[in-house]
Order: C-alpha cells, then structure tokens, then sequence
C-alpha cells in the first residue's frame, strides 16, 4: 500500500492570496509584523495560530520577493556601471 504525502488544505482564499501578491515592500512588511505578534502573544486557538502562520509566511515570501527583485536591479545598474567605466573618458565612450 501507498501512502500518499499531501498537504493540508490552505485557509486563505484565492482573494487573500491574490491581495498578498499585488503588497507593496512595506505593506506586506507591517502585516507580517502584525502576524508574529498576534503569534507571540499566545491565546489563539490552533486553527486561528495555522492561519496566521499561513498568513505570515504568504507575507514573508512577498516581502523576500519584492527584495530579491530590487537586489537584481540593483546588480544589474551596478554591472552597467561597472562596464562603462572601463571606457569612462575615452573615444570609445562615445559610440
């Protein structure tokens, strides 16, 4: 006999997922904050603690997202910058 390895089903709706992706850095920041505190403070019961923990990680993995973004971006201008530089004050600057 198999055993099948699944997941448990996720609380959040498509639409709180969908919120989540479209956060800004800082929102999704604030509330991930807001989850680990609700989390810290105790008094949940489990189905209310799995569901901040959901939330908490949806958040996390947003936030990281939009970082590792403006980390790319910010190691392309810098490469950019980098290989001008080799013709900085140059003829060759110019074409």
């Amino acid at each position: 006999m198999t055993e099948k390895n699944t997941a448990p089903a996720s609380s959040l709706s498509d639409k709180e997922r969908e919120a989540i992706a479209q956060m800004p850095y800082e929102e999704a920041r604030d509330k991930l904050i807001q989850a680990v505190q609700a989390l810290e403070a105790g008094g949940l019961n489990l189905d209310q603690s799995m569901r901040q923990w959901e939330i908490g990680e949806a958040l996390a993995k947003r936030a990281q997202s939009l970082l590792n973004d403006v980390r790319a971006k910010l190691d392309a201008a810098q490469a950019a910058q980098s290989s001008g530089a080799d013709t900085a004050g140059t003829q060759d600057n110019l074409s």
